[in-house]
């Protein structure tokens, strides 16, 4: 895929400003505040984004110890992008980085995109246990 869509594995490649601009065509990260999302990119171990006339259009984050464990979360693709196979690309090349590649257990928490993941390798499992110490916005 090129079609003028460009990929990055770096959290300098975004800014908390289009990401916020991404996260409001979610259910979940509407209210996400530009502090926090600038302290999340911080602390998160990769991100991925695709870019396509210099604009952010899809994004996703990987929380990893690099060896045994990783968690994927807050993959979007903007409205506007989806239906191209972008977020296939995306998640391609996510997990096919040579970081994330040899990881042998990539989880995520979501089942609104099980339609999505689930041809692309992943398979839904009962079991999860969870500490939720706030409330996460589903408006």
């Amino acid at each position: 895929m090129n079609g003028g869509y460009f990929f990055y594995d770096s959290k300098h490649a975004v800014s908390p400003e289009e990401l916020a601009n991404l996260y409001r065509f979610t259910r979940w990260g509407k209210s996400r505040s530009l502090d926090d999302i600038a302290r999340m990119l911080e602390g998160t171990s990769m991100c991925f984004s695709v870019r396509h006339d210099d604009l952010l259009v899809a994004f996703c984050r990987i929380l990893t110890d690099f060896i045994y464990r990783a968690s994927l979360w807050d993959i979007m693709v903007h409205p506007d992008h989806q239906g191209k196979k972008v977020g296939t690309s995306l998640l391609d090349y996510a997990l096919g980085h040579p970081a994330i590649k040899h990881i042998p257990l990539i989880i995520t928490y979501t089942s609104e995109l099980a339609s999505f993941l689930t041809p692309n390798g992943f398979v839904q499992k009962e079991g999860a246990l969870m500490l939720l110490r706030r409330p996460i916005e589903y408006s």
